[in-house]
């Protein structure tokens, strides 16, 4: 019979292996040999069942187990059996005297079984199986060694149990990694799917001799489509021109949809230009034919712009597929409806874009540069307890420049050190000075973070001298990262995130789910706040998969202690059903627009000015 010190050895051990990700089967197996050590039996096996479902075996300790598990199936009868309707521990210590499995008994006789003892595997009110312990010898087994057996037997249920829970967290993670490459809507490979394979593409072109050709695609008129019909009407039509797309392409093409009504195909192996322009022209062609979408037939047009890659071209995704970008509005500007290879001599968006990045260079010197902020609420009574700062750009001709233009500029131009020293500084003065506001007493204000800033070695000196100099508490503020600086240098991230902690700043994980981390990735950094990409949240009401998406990474966020923003809320459907999943705080159109400084600071004096919309319950 076990010592208590063995059978605690053996829980210790078991326990330890429910929070790895070692597999089930082996564990089992693991488990069955060490109950015939330190129990007086000679073999021990598990058995899953289902009601309705023949019993499978799970594991045994030797090959006799194996067939008495396996016989007990065969027959429909046997103690393991009647353990698991019965949920009771089921004691044989003669088999040769038993009555109650006669076809059992006389079977599991002639192999040379003696005793039996079968324990429930239960969790609960749900039954799993059995724990089936084998003997050569009659004899009944005392009472501590049947306590024993059953707290076995009851830890087993356990870990299977938090395995199916980490399966089912999987499977999620799985389906988080299929929809960040995919597009939700036409089930198309999206931008970030589309560039990796242009650059597997272009590498294998730079070693043959044939072309790679990029064609950008964009529906002439579809706002018209939404206006006049809706967007439910519009969405159909692009689930249409998705399918009448991939009709009409070569074996090995790539479809992907960019965004909106933007489509592009990757075209390989080309062995001249000609053969992208008729692919073009069969597109441009194809979708001008009439659509029926349920009671309404809608027509529309598309202009196509084909720019090329490969042997002595340019060998960069984003390059290609901006060119076939600037072809594309090329062609619209002739009047749509019609294909365009891109001319080479017309890149003024080139010359204008230089002329951009030298104008920021000098845009913090002329108080070109400003923040808005957006509200971050509770999600239950509509209290403001955040604030996004987001970054706008006044140009003095061209008007407000936006911020996915104003990132890029400042990353290609080498400035983006200095636009982020201001950004920080500037938010962290803002919540200084509304220290003074009963309703600011806690706010964070959330402020994003390049790539490449955290790899810049004066980063964080730079972040604690800010904290300096504006007497801001680190405590409210929160830095927005995304997933793909994790991913980029994941061990230099993990460093830097650690040495901004500890200045007291909290970290966000902002845009999850729209790049390649993996759920394990929450447990891997000190990550205090995860917000989840709009994408996600526009569409989990309606799409099962993004709501099932949307309810693990909360669950598992809570069990790691993370906090939840979940971002691009525009609805009351939305808002009610993200607090009844738990979400703690909400951002989006619904509660807040981002406003100026001056007129959150307003809102905040307001002495009705914290709460958003009306509480739920």
């Amino acid at each position: 019979m076990a010592t208590d010190r063995e059978l605690v050895e053996v829980l210790g051990e078991f326990a330890r292996t429910m929070v790895t990700d070692f597999p089930i089967q082996a564990i089992l197996d693991r488990l069955v040999q060490r109950i015939v050590e330190i129990m007086p039996i000679s073999a021990a096996g598990v058995t899953l069942i289902s009601d309705g479902v023949l019993p499978r075996y799970v594991a045994a300790s030797d090959p006799s187990a194996l067939c008495f598990e396996q016989l007990q199936t065969e027959l429909g009868e046997g103690p393991c059996l009647l353990a698991y309707e019965t949920g009771e521990a089921v004691a044989v210590p003669d088999l040769a005297a038993d009555t109650l499995f006669a076809a059992f008994r006389d079977r599991a006789l002639a192999d040379g079984l003696a005793a039996v003892w079968t324990f429930p595997l239960r969790q609960g009110d749900e039954r799993l199986g059995a724990l089936d312990l084998y003997r050569q010898s009659p004899g009944p087994l005392d009472a501590d060694a049947m306590e024993a057996a059953q707290t076995l037997a009851d830890v087993t249920a356990a870990y299977l149990v938090n395995a199916q829970d980490r399966a089912d967290l999987e499977d999620s993670s799985a389906a988080l990694q299929h929809r960040s490459l995919h597009d939700p809507l036409t089930g198309l490979p999206n931008r970030t799917m589309l560039l990796e394979r242009l650059e597997h593409v272009l590498r294998s072109s730079d070693r043959s001799t044939t072309m790679v050709a990029v064609v950008y695609v964009d529906l002439d008129r579809f706002k018209e489509v939404n206006d006049d019909h809706g967007h439910g009407v519009g969405d159909d039509l692009l689930v249409e021109v998705a399918t009448r797309m991939t009709a009409l392409l070569r074996p090995g093409d790539t479809l992907a949809r960019m965004s909106g009504d933007e489509f592009v195909v990757a075209c390989e192996n080309l062995d001249e230009e000609g053969q992208a322009g008729m692919i073009a022209d069969r597109i441009v062609t194809a979708l001008a034919a009439p659509f029926a979408l349920g009671d309404v037939e809608v027509t529309i047009s598309a202009s196509a712009g084909i720019a090329f890659a490969g042997p002595g071209r340019n060998l960069q995704p984003e390059r290609v597929l901006h060119d076939a970008d600037v072809a594309m509005y090329q062609a619209k500007r002739k009047g749509g409806h019609r294909s365009q290879t891109i001319d080479l001599r017309a890149r003024q968006d080139e010359q204008d874009r230089h002329g951009l990045a030298t104008d920021l260079a000098g845009a913090v010197r002329r108080d070109e540069l400003r923040l808005d902020y957006q509200p971050i609420v509770s999600t239950v009574d509509g209290h403001i307890v955040g604030a996004e700062a987001l970054l706008r750009w006044d140009h003095a001709t061209r008007g407000v420049v936006p911020p996915a233009v104003v990132v890029p500029l400042a990353e290609g131009s080498g400035i983006m050190a200095d636009i982020g020293r201001w950004v920080l500084e500037t938010a962290c003065l803002d919540l200084t000075r509304w220290n003074h506001l009963p309703a600011a007493a806690d706010l964070n204000v959330f402020v994003n973070v390049s790539a490449l800033q955290l790899t810049d070695l004066r980063f964080v000196p730079t972040v604690a001298s800010v904290l300096e100099r504006t007497v801001a508490d680190p405590r409210r503020l929160v830095l927005e990262i995304t997933e793909a600086i994790l991913l980029h240098d994941s061990k230099h991230a993990a460093t830097v995130l650690s040495e901004l902690k500890g200045l007291g700043i909290r970290i966000a994980l902002d845009d999850f789910g729209t790049g390649h981390s993996p759920l394990t990735y929450l447990r891997a950094f000190p990550v205090d706040i995860v917000k989840i990409d709009q994408s996600f949240v526009a569409n989990f009401l309606e799409e099962p998969s993004s709501r099932a998406i949307v309810t693990k990474v909360i669950e598992l966020a809570h069990l790691l202690d993370i906090t939840i923003v979940a971002e691009g809320v525009e609805t009351a459907d939305q808002h009610t059903a993200l607090a009844t999943l738990r979400s703690e705080y909400c951002q989006g159109f619904y509660f807040a627009r981002p406003m100026a400084a001056a007129t959150l600071e307003a809102l905040l004096r307001d002495r009705d000015g914290r709460s958003l919309r009306l509480p739920i319950g």
